[in-house]
């Protein structure tokens, strides 16, 4: 059996299950992955071998052992095949391209691209891009076995479907990118995406509940229980940065007024920022916002790592709003483990100290005594790392 016919959507068989395994355990003899399978140890060895004759698993030499026999330890095979990974940000592509065993083998941040999401000529100009990264991967095409696009707002990843940008017709987004690509497509919510990545390789150390919070521009959550991506029906969960929070007439861009991501988020972060620099008040930022008449949010947070006093109380009130309603997502969840990701988890404790305060203080003691909240250990990476991983992880899951 070939692998295309292994992740074939019509397929169920064992051989798929093996490498899903894989995915989740670096390396396993054959006893260990028999007692996974709960199936017989010379089955188990009569498929391993098939796969390693198909070059889709390597082995990988004999496994520790103080006594006995040492069996033989497998894994996948890096060179089998590859998952290409396009995460969007407000202002710029990360583009990366992982190996079959997730290891990122390519990537390219910062990649200058401001967009809306409402132009045909945005979506050709991302396809271009990512060609041109693709073409320069030195990476055959058809070994590409699946991409994902990690994009913001209201993401039905079951229908590929973008409801909140690129959203031209009634072709699903990723339709119209795997036939421009010439390669599978799937999209997935940025969050949703970066909450994977992070559980794979980043800051989760075998925590199964884990809350992804994405503090970027915007403000949205990912979803981990017992180890599997929570999406809801309809792949919509996790938009928490929607929730109704506050009494304001600020207008989301979702449409409605009051979303929590209004007044916790980079977008209110910047805004406070530059209304506080507009009236006067002093930071380090007063003489690039002089020059340029703007700052960006990047500016801020290399301003409060340098100890910015203004930028730095901006972001504490953000942290301690933040805090009151993580609370009530930990009271709910009861989660292991609470990480903060998203471009504002590069200031670190300054951001995390005001959220652990708040939720101490609005939650029930024995629910968050169970949670630790930490930042990501990915920072601009997670993105990419998650849309790789999501890609692997669709191609293979979805039929079983």
């Amino acid at each position: 059996m070939s692998l295309s016919s292994i992740i074939a959507p019509d397929c169920n068989s064992t051989k798929k299950r093996i490498i899903t395994i894989f995915f989740y355990n670096r390396s396993m003899t054959i006893p260990e992955l028999s007692k996974e399978l709960n199936l017989s140890v010379p089955t188990v060895s009569k498929l391993v071998s098939e796969l390693v004759e198909e070059e889709i698993l390597t082995d990988y030499g004999k496994s520790e052992s103080k006594t006995g026999r040492r069996p033989s330890t497998y894994g996948l095979n890096p060179q089998s095949g590859y998952f290409l990974g396009i995460d969007i940000k407000k202002d710029h592509l990360n583009l990366g391209i992982s190996d079959f065993n997730g290891e990122i083998v390519r990537r390219e941040f910062d990649i200058p691209y401001p967009w809306t999401g409402a132009v045909r000529e945005e979506l050709d100009r991302i396809i271009e891009l990512v060609r041109d990264f693709v073409a320069s991967s030195g990476i055959e095409l058809p070994k590409i076995l699946n991409a994902c696009v990690n994009i913001g707002g209201r993401v039905n990843s079951y229908t590929g479907y973008s409801h909140s940008y690129f959203n031209f017709d009634e072709t699903p987004l990723a339709d119209v990118l795997s036939d421009a690509l010439g390669m599978n497509v799937c999209v997935d919510n940025d969050s949703r995406s970066m909450a994977y990545g992070e559980y794979l390789c980043g800051s989760v150390r075998g925590e199964k509940d884990v809350l992804y919070v994405n503090l970027g521009w915007g403000l949205g959550l990912g979803i981990i229980i017992s180890g599997a991506v929570y999406g809801g029906k309809s792949g919509y969960a996790g938009e928490f940065g929607h929730v109704y929070a506050f009494d304001n007439e600020i207008l989301c861009h979702c449409g409605k007024k009051g979303c929590l991501e209004t007044e916790v988020s980079g977008m209110a972060l910047h805004r406070h920022v530059t209304e506080a620099l507009s009236q006067g008040k002093v930071s380090c930022l007063s003489r690039l916002m002089e020059e340029q008449g703007s700052i960006t949010l990047r500016n801020i947070v290399d301003a409060i790592n340098a100890e910015d006093i203004l930028c730095i109380e901006i972001l504490e009130d953000i942290g301690r709003k933040l805090g009151r309603h993580l609370a009530n997502l930990i009271n709910i969840f009861n989660p292991e483990l609470v990480v903060i990701g998203g471009t504002l988890a590069a200031v670190g404790d300054y951001l995390i100290q005001p959220v652990r305060q708040a939720v101490k203080k609005h939650s029930l003691r024995l629910v968050n005594s169970d949670s630790r909240i930490i930042c990501s250990r990915l920072d601009e990476r997670a993105g990419v790392i998650g849309a790789c991983m999501t890609a692997r992880r669709l191609m293979f899951e979805r039929s079983y």
